[in-house]
């Protein structure tokens, strides 16, 4: 079983930055699409940043200018720089992996990490 990690959160004033990792662990397999999604107390689940295996990105409006995903396929990790933060960037922020292994290809999700923003 592939597992992700994450880390990178925390809390942060209005203005600030943080880079969030999801790291996978496990043997024998390969990553294809990669996304971020976050989920605010009362709200749905919601994308805010993906990556293709070829590295085509595409972000939420609210992410548009602020946000950066990348992606290190030798290290198995894809990453979420986040500037200019706001109070209504709060919430627990998750990592999203298509695993490939040689017998089937699944999604799997990160444990989640908070990103709290102090205005």
């Amino acid at each position: 079983q592939v597992q992700l990690v994450e880390s990178g959160g925390g809390l942060v004033q209005a203005g600030g930055s943080l880079r969030l990792s999801c790291a996978a662990s496990g043997s024998r397999f390969s990553m294809s699409d990669m996304g971020w999604y976050r989920q605010a107390p009362g709200k749905q689940r919601e994308l805010v940043a993906a990556i293709t295996s070829g590295g085509s990105t595409n972000y939420a409006d609210s992410a548009k200018g602020r946000f950066i995903i990348s992606r290190d396929n030798a290290k198995n990790t894809v990453y979420l720089q986040m500037n200019s933060l706001k109070a209504e960037d709060t919430a627990v922020y998750y990592c999203n992996v298509e695993l490939i292994t040689a017998s089937r290809a699944y999604h799997n999700w990160g444990q989640g990490t908070q990103v709290t923003v102090s205005s």
